[in-house]
């Protein structure tokens, strides 16, 4: 089982951002694998640190995970820490270590004073899916036009910074002389520049390409969420690495069903006749049609519960319920024999409200759907 994020980083779960923020700066300062050459176990932390500040240091993305759980980033490529590099842990986290790795360390750039390889551009797209494909999950192939290395592009070695795609600044300062390190701008810390390209392709010899992305949606998804599809995003020239493509989730609304969280809704409505002799009814599920006995004598505003037919948990806890809501249709227009048969029962014992023990209140049944 994944380890929790709050214990990777050390803190509470109503601990402030400010705290995460802290405990992650601590940790990565502890294992940063300059400082542990050759510790694979502290390599391994350090990359489970980023991963969890990833998280808990997004606003948006704690609160998925809150909620959630770490399905929320896994399974479907969601937009969480899973499978990060050292290039992402540096590329996008260097603002935590402040001047911490400074002149100490070997900078943002990687391993050993390795140069920091660039990395492309992300690209977002919107993926509709219908109440069936959510319950169920699901594999889309969505076209994509992406910013791809053409060919026959070569690279040189950037002069500005030899290669290592950091510029060195050494500064006089009343505590001494202080030496920093940023991206170099000339090559945007790849540590390399364009030799040759094709014609047609642009300033950083890249082409834009259509090609065709598999994307696995999981079950239960919900509108708003968004996946992740590492590497498909747009290419960074040289020896970087693609961007990511980020796929957000719109849900279809559907005409009979009613999401609510894991469980579904459908309204049933049914004749004074049906209600007082009883009958059968097909209804509509995420897994088709499934025909439902609705006993004699049923009130209005009663709710079936069919177990395990709504929604597929994100978290792998089982499925939701759909709830069947009864409702008994009262005819707006009578003949003169309705007329006349109603007014007969008018003082009917049989046809005056008599509600049991077991007929719950409205109430009741609103407390019963959250139980």
């Amino acid at each position: 089982m994944k380890e929790d994020y709050y214990e990777i980083l050390g803190v509470s779960k109503d601990a402030s951002a400010a705290e995460i923020k802290k405990a992650y700066r601590k940790k990565a300062l502890k294992y940063h694998p300059d400082k542990n050459p050759g510790d694979s176990k502290a390599e391994e932390m350090f990359k489970k640190s980023a991963e969890a500040y990833e998280v808990l240091g997004n606003q948006e993305k704690r609160a998925k995970y809150d909620r959630f759980g770490h399905q929320a980033f896994d399974g479907g490529g969601f937009g969480g820490g899973g499978g990060m590099n050292m290039d992402d842990i540096f590329s996008q986290f260097g603002d935590i270590f402040g001047g911490g790795f400074g002149g100490g360390f070997s900078g943002f750039g990687g391993f050993g004073g390795g140069q920091r390889r660039a990395k492309g551009s992300n690209l977002r797209i919107r993926v509709s899916l219908n109440l069936e494909e959510i319950a169920n999950g699901c594999e889309k192939k969505i076209k994509v036009k992406r910013k791809v290395q053409a060919s026959g592009t070569t690279y040189k070695t950037c002069s500005t910074c030899n290669g290592t795609g950091q510029v060195t600044r050494v500064t006089n300062t009343i505590l001494g002389r202080m030496q920093t390190a940023s991206p170099c701008t000339t090559c945007g810390g790849s540590g390399q520049m364009i030799d040759k390209k094709p014609e047609g392709s642009d300033a950083q010899g890249l082409v834009i390409k259509e090609e065709t992305v598999s994307i696995k949606i999981p079950a239960g998804v919900e509108d708003g969420m968004q996946l992740k599809v590492s590497g498909k995003g747009n290419d960074a020239p040289g020896n970087g690495i693609a961007g990511d493509l980020l796929v957000a989730i719109e849900e279809k609304e559907h005409p009979s069903l009613q999401r609510e969280g894991d469980n579904l809704h459908y309204d049933l409505y049914i004749s004074y006749s049906e209600a007082a002799l009883g009958t059968s009814k097909e209804i509509d599920t995420v897994t088709g049609k499934v025909r439902i006995k609705i006993e004699e004598g049923v009130q209005s505003g009663k709710i079936l519960r069919l177990r395990g037919k709504g929604i597929s948990s994100i978290n792998g806890y089982g499925k939701g319920d759909l709830l069947v809501h009864v409702n008994v249709w009262t005819p707006k227009t009578l003949s003169r024999e309705q007329k006349e048969f109603f007014e007969r029962m008018a003082d009917d014992e049989n046809f005056q409200p008599n509600p049991e023990k077991s007929d719950k209140s409205f109430f009741e049944k609103v407390k019963d759907m959250f139980s």
